[in-house]
């Protein structure tokens, strides 16, 4: 078989991923609620978080795309209630961040000492990776991409738009792994204040983005019914 087709739809499908689920996952966005959460732990420990984060990340982006729309078609759920339910989770946790208090010396210490190498698995998954940094807009994109891909019954087109694909996923894996490893450089020049003045414009921004995605699965409802 001619390989140009495959290369078309390998690169087609790369920036077609990249494109849909990169904006929605945005990784600087949540670069100021990494830095505050980890604020006292050490260097090691930090990296190890962001580097499972990014592992999370691929695992839960390519799951989507290669198995999503099947799952949700067996348990009988629709991308919309994907969307309302993820969006609720969202903007819940934002609006915890926008209202909490700025943690003191004891309770970072306490967060600290749970945030260890021991637990870094655990605590990378919830809530970091899911729902702060990979939400439930980023699983509804990556679905939505994975049921595109589908070229009937032209099985190698499907391999090379399904591997594009994937290394999209793996890229932005990468980025989010960077992202947050050296987040607290990139933010460093704003100080204390300018931080948590960040902090408090991302939370809010994510409260936003959590009640868009409500909204789009509650428009689709109705759109539906209307049908």
């Amino acid at each position: 078989m001619d390989i140009a087709p495959l290369a078309a739809s390998f690169g087609k499908a790369f920036l077609f991923a990249l494109a849909a689920v990169l904006p929605i996952l945005n990784p600087p966005a949540t670069a100021p609620v990494f830095v505050d959460l980890t604020r006292q732990l050490d260097g090691a420990t930090r990296s190890g978080l962001a580097r499972r984060i990014g592992v999370n990340a691929v695992l839960m982006l390519a799951s989507a795309m290669l198995i999503g729309s099947y799952v949700l078609d067996f348990f009988g759920v629709s991308l919309p209630i994907v969307r309302i339910s993820g969006g609720l989770i969202v903007a819940t946790t934002a609006w915890g961040l926008l209202h909490a208090e700025h943690l003191s010396s004891d309770n970072k210490a306490q967060m600290a000492q749970s945030l260890t190498a021991d637990h870094v698995r655990i605590q990378a998954f919830y809530p970091m990776t899911f729902p702060l940094t990979c939400g439930p807009g980023s699983i509804a994109a990556a679905i939505t991409v994975g049921a595109s891909l589908h070229e009937g019954n032209n099985l190698p087109v499907s391999l090379a738009s399904f591997s594009g694909a994937l290394t999209a996923v793996l890229l932005i894996g990468l980025l989010v792994t960077l992202t947050f490893r050296y987040a607290g450089r990139l933010l460093r020049p704003l100080g204390e204040v300018g931080l948590v003045v960040f902090l408090r414009l991302s939370a809010f921004i994510l409260l936003c983005l959590g009640v868009q995605i409500m909204w789009t699965g509650a428009t689709e409802l109705v759109s539906g019914l209307t049908r």
